[in-house]
């Protein structure tokens, strides 16, 4: 969709900087999958008395268990 919108100069130079994008069609695209994506996640606070985990569950362990099969 072609569209004609007045853009502050500066947020777009920083976030050209930020992203490594050379366009501002580009920036803007990847700014708009950003915000997409972040208004899209589910709410973590929506999971509460949903989600129950067994006494004793050790979340660290878990992790390091994952970290080493990756190797």
């Amino acid at each position: 969709m072609r569209t004609n919108i007045v853009l502050d100069d500066e947020l777009i130079k920083q976030a050209m900087q930020l992203s490594g994008v050379s366009t501002k069609k580009e920036v803007v695209n990847e700014a708009l999958k950003e915000y997409v994506s972040s208004r899209s996640r589910l709410d973590l606070s929506d999971l509460r008395g949903k989600i129950c985990l067994y006494e004793g569950y050790d979340h660290k362990q878990h992790r390091i268990v994952k970290n080493e099969a990756k190797k």
